[in-house]
């Protein structure tokens, strides 16, 4: 095993991201190389249309890179079987769930998947861990209720918790945040941060909340267009690493505060 990323959950080497299409190939990003640590949390931001969905989609083998690697537990990616890499890594989407007519058990129990047998039945190591789900997220009184019953917010705390039954070390988000207001924003990245420090999980996450990222992520990941960079959110902003990520006649990033305000 490599000392050199043995406490590294997962990395990349050299990674280029983006999309091939007919005789085309379009680079999105080129030479990132990110490691994220394992029991930390970790975001990562940028401008839209940025790539944030494309590095998250390349990071969790849905999209196949263009060049270089991605490896999970000191092994490729790409090496991985489906359900190998369930067992390792859990993903929250921002599709939409197919059916809300499902009980919150029923939707966090599918969770275990990875470990049931083909009828899907639970024992009561599988219960036990669904349970925990529900109380580290407080959703516990939510159990019984119908999914469609949920305001976005619940919603949201539902698929985490399905995302914990599913017991992996890593668990990666991609825009957690998105509908929600500015409380239920917050609130659901305290929670991420709270599993970290309980679970001991590694978590990543994308988020346009970048002020909230800065503020509770222990390392951001942030793209720009001259490339993709990854440290503690101090030593970003001592780089001047945000003042580089949105126009200038618009938006001010004020380094003291850690925040971007609109330019009078």
């Amino acid at each position: 095993m490599s000392t050199t990323h043995s406490h590294t959950a997962l990395y990349t080497k050299n990674l280029s991201i983006g999309y091939v299409s007919k005789k085309q190939e379009t680079v999105v990003a080129s030479n990132i190389n990110i490691s994220l640590e394992k029991g930390k949390l970790i975001g990562l931001v940028g401008a839209n249309g940025i790539g944030k969905s494309t590095l998250l989609r390349t990071l969790t083998k849905v999209q196949k890179p263009l060049s270089g690697e991605v490896f999970l537990h000191q092994k490729n990616l790409q090496s991985y079987q489906n359900l190998e890499l369930a067992k390792n890594m859990s993903l929250v989407l921002t599709e939409k769930i197919v059916s809300k007519n499902l009980t919150v058990f029923e939707l966090v129990s599918l969770g275990r998947q990875p470990y049931t047998n083909w009828v899907g039945n639970l024992n009561k190591n599988d219960i036990d861990i669904i349970q925990q789900a529900l109380t580290e997220t407080n959703i516990t009184h939510l159990a019984e209720k119908k999914c469609f019953e949920l305001s976005d917010g619940q919603l949201q705390k539902v698929m985490i918790a399905r995302a914990l039954a599913q017991d992996t070390s890593l668990i990666i988000l991609d825009e957690p945040t998105t509908h929600l207001d500015m409380y239920h924003k917050a609130y659901i990245l305290k929670l991420l941060q709270k599993l970290v420090k309980n679970t001991g999980k590694t978590i990543l996450f994308s988020s346009h909340e970048i002020d909230l990222a800065i503020q509770l992520c222990d390392t951001l990941i942030v793209m720009t267009k001259n490339g993709v960079v990854s440290d503690t959110p101090c030593n970003l902003i001592a780089q001047k690493t945000f003042e580089t990520l949105f126009p200038k006649d618009l938006i001010i990033f004020n380094p003291k505060s850690g925040s971007f305000r609109v330019k009078k």
